[in-house]
């Protein structure tokens, strides 16, 4: 294999150099318990005070509104069961979308289980909610509203300033998981009327394993792991201060390039949407029009392949992508993002996602378009599916 080309960057990012070698002393050198009250101890407090200015610097909010976490999970958990389970003396009603990625649909799920009541949203064509229907949606029991900020699958940016500014209005608790979007598209949670956010550093070139909750000063939740009086009292465990002081580089590393990043990322996309799109017949790209989701991120659908097998097909070419989400690659079931926006099985389970990161290239691009098409073609050929559609669609005519 004489190239590879990584293009899976919503899966997971490599950790900048820059990052692990913030991180490095607090391995060997700085090793001490930031609850320990000796001297050889305050350096580590320091840091991690350090790296939650600097989340808190890129969301537009204060350090004491930033507790840091396990990782975007356990961050999307504490929001939802804190929230529901603090506030359930309101109400018992919970509204999210049906194209959350699974840390908050199994999570809604559970918290069904245990007596709340959950809506669903539908989603359009392109992944999008409408506010029309959220707001018909709410109760009187409501007490809150989960919509991620950006679709780990498919990129499409919700309105979530506008679900801020009606949840405010009505006094509803508002949480996005914005863990595609963190140091990738600007977030203001003020501007945004943003009541919990979820981010995790392994999206944006930070190590994995570390992530952070922000709640709105004055909004309450109960706590999600009990213990110690780490993290102010609402996180219990000894702080992962590596990887903390690795969260707090990455966001100010990848934030600081937000001038021009998104936008050289954004222009190798469209090149691989274009290149897709005129050299492979009955491609669909899935998701909303450019300017309207991550400047990274492209889904196609290529009918009459499973997309599993051509993973294998580009892994042997050196190429990496993704059928979805990462955490749900070992399942045989399409994706229930896919299918929440109308496309069929047959679309869905030959999805292919290609997400561009730092050290993508134009020369990358061009090789994936010399690449794919005689793979799909390939692929087509063996395929009784293929033959079944070219039939059906002759018999439209």
């Amino acid at each position: 294999m004489s190239r590879q080309v990584y293009l899976d960057y919503a899966a997971t990012t490599f950790t900048a150099p820059e990052v692990v070698s913030a991180m490095g002393p607090y391995f060997t050198e700085s090793f001490g318990n930031p609850s320990s009250i000796y001297s050889f101890s305050e350096r580590n407090r320091k840091a991690i005070d350090a790296a939650r200015q600097k989340v808190a610097d890129v969301l537009g909010a204060s350090k004491e509104e930033i507790y840091f976490t396990s990782g975007g999970t356990e961050a999307d958990n504490w929001a939802l069961k804190g929230a529901a389970w603090r506030n359930r003396s309101k109400g018992n009603h919970v509204i999210t979308t049906k194209i959350e990625h699974h840390a908050v649909l199994h999570t809604a799920q559970f918290l069904q289980e245990n007596g709340f009541d959950v809506t669903f949203l539908d989603v359009d064509a392109e992944g999008r909610i409408s506010l029309d229907e959220l707001k018909k949606a709410v109760t009187d029991k409501t007490i809150l509203v989960s919509v991620m900020f950006a679709n780990n699958e498919i990129g499409t940016l919700q309105p979530v300033a506008e679900i801020g500014t009606f949840c405010r209005e009505k006094g509803i608790l508002f949480h996005t998981d914005a863990v595609q979007a963190v140091a990738h598209v600007p977030i203001d949670v003020k501007a945004m009327n943003i009541d919990l956010l979820s981010l995790s550093a392994h999206k944006f070139y930070g190590p994995k394993g570390v992530g952070a909750l922000y709640i709105r000063k004055g909004v309450r939740i109960d706590n999600f792991m009990h213990g110690g009086g780490q993290e102010r009292g609402r996180r219990a465990t000894t702080e992962n201060v590596a990887g903390i002081v690795g969260l707090g580089a990455a966001i100010e590393l990848t934030s600081g390039r937000m001038d021009t990043a998104p936008a050289r990322i954004g222009r190798l996309r469209d090149m691989l949407v274009e290149g897709v799109m005129k050299t492979i017949p009955h491609a669909k790209l899935n998701g909303a029009p450019s300017g309207e989701r991550l400047p990274n991120n492209a889904n196609f659908s290529f009918i009459g392949i499973e997309g599993e097998t051509l993973l294998l097909d580009l892994d042997g070419a050196g190429i990496y992508g993704s059928t979805g989400s990462a955490c749900s690659s070992g399942s045989l079931d399409p994706s229930h993002v896919l299918m929440a926006i109308g496309l069929s099985h047959e679309q869905a389970h030959g999805s292919l996602r290609l997400t561009l990161g730092e050290e993508t290239t134009e020369e990358d691009i061009r090789y994936v378009l010399s690449t794919l098409p005689g793979i799909v073609k390939h692929r087509r050929e063996m395929s009784p599916l293929w033959e079944d559609y070219l039939k059906s669609a002759e018999g439209g005519r």
